[in-house]
């Protein structure tokens, strides 16, 4: 594979010198480069397509990296069993970022600065994705399924990034709306201080206002959870009959824990990004009952295609690790790759990957459809509710 010209751009050559610029303008100036820019290397016959990822393999959210990585890893390995892609092999190369900002920048300058890879592939978490945005723009490299529902990962008019899954605006969406349905009309809200929990909560806040539900109380909660204990509180005093979360991680296991000491009962909703094994395992039984969104089909649900073909091809990998939404979710991610790069051509550049991509319409998996579309935020709007089992397991 040939490497990229090396391509020097300056906010300057976008007519911006000596001005200070907002995150949305540099990203604008950048999405309005002549698509010329986004050429680049040619994947030569038999040549492998290099992909380049940036997650956590270890650290605080290992439980989403590693399984992500891990299906996408099965799906590959599959596919290049039987020829790859036109003849084309798919290598996957990851860098644990530990799921923190300066490591997953220092990865993916890295990884711009080598020239040979031809897309960021499948990077974990909003604050990592938020931080590396204009820099994997600016490279010309397609950046392409980034685990975070963010608005801040859909930058308008930007033709270089796709994002697969749902987002945590559709997820909020879908579990008011459940909420409405079941006749649930006092809602209460707790959210990380962050970008994340500030999406769900503003998503929820409006969507509470559609169903003419009553919002009974927002509470936030630090990244470190210090302050879960007085969100319980302050929730609990306010009388809902549910709770949404926009919470991962840590601040989840501790409001939980808090809250059923006040509330033994009270139902709880969260997102996908909350349900990971070591968020459950952590909060024993006190995440019985809980509702989560999920933005791919329960890996348990054989009566969906993809989920077959998944599980067959999961199997035949050698993990020992058992399937989950976040296995699935990769598998997934790559596979959508790799059926737009078929589109692409014999011998593909990124500018004919980027325009086969938004040229996949109401692509069918087996069950799960995808649809490229211009203005949209992702290709899925996929979103089902699971519930946590007794035994900490995500049942339907």
């Amino acid at each position: 594979m040939t490497h990229l010209p090396d391509f020097s751009l300056s906010l300057t050559a976008c007519g911006t010198t000596g001005k200070t610029l907002s995150r949305r303008t540099a990203l604008g100036a950048l999405a309005a480069l002549p698509l010329a820019f986004h050429a680049g290397a040619r994947a030569q016959d038999g040549g492998a397509i290099k992909l380049a990822q940036s997650t956590a393999m270890t650290g605080p959210q290992v439980d989403l990296g590693l399984p992500m990585h891990q299906g996408a890893k099965a799906y590959f390995a599959a596919l290049n069993a039987k020829g790859g892609v036109n003849g084309h092999p798919i290598e996957l190369t990851v860098a644990d970022d530990g799921y923190d900002v300066k490591r997953s920048l220092t990865n993916i300058k890295s990884f711009i600065a080598d020239g040979s890879y031809f897309a960021i592939f499948n990077c974990l978490g909003t604050p990592m994705v938020e931080a590396m945005l204009p820099s994997v723009i600016e490279s010309g490299l397609p950046f392409f399924a980034p685990l975070t529902g963010a608005q801040l990962a859909r930058p308008r008019g930007v033709r270089s990034v796709f994002n697969i899954r749902a987002s945590y605006i559709d997820e909020t969406e879908n579990l008011v709306r459940h909420l409405a349905t079941i006749g649930i009309k006092r809602v209460a809200i707790v959210h990380q201080n962050n970008a994340f929990g500030k999406d769900v909560a503003a998503a929820a806040k409006r969507s509470i206002t559609e169903h003419k539900l009553t919002e009974t109380a927002t509470a936030t909660i630090e990244n470190d959870a210090s302050d879960a204990g007085a969100a319980a509180a302050k929730i609990a005093a306010s009388n809902p009959e549910a709770v949404l979360l926009g919470l991962a991680g840590k601040p989840t296991v501790e409001f939980a824990k808090a809250i059923r000491q006040q509330r033994k009962g009270l139902p709880m909703y969260a997102l996908s990004v909350m349900g990971a094994t070591a968020t459950l395992k952590a909060m024993g039984d006190d995440a019985t009952g809980m509702t989560v969104s999920q933005v791919v089909p329960l890996p348990s649900n054989n009566t969906v295609p993809l989920v077959r073909e998944f599980q067959q091809v999961w199997k035949a990998s050698g993990s020992t690790a058992e399937p989950s939404h976040m296995a699935l979710e990769g598998y997934v991610n790559a596979k959508v790759f790799a059926e737009i790069l078929r589109r692409a051509g014999r011998n593909p550049t990124r500018s004919a990957f980027i325009e086969a991509a938004w040229g996949l319409k109401r692509y069918d998996l087996g069950g799960f459809e995808i649809s490229f579309t211009e203005g949209a935020p992702n290709a899925s709007r996929f979103v089902e509710l699971t519930m946590v089992g007794r035994d900490g397991r995500l049942i339907r």
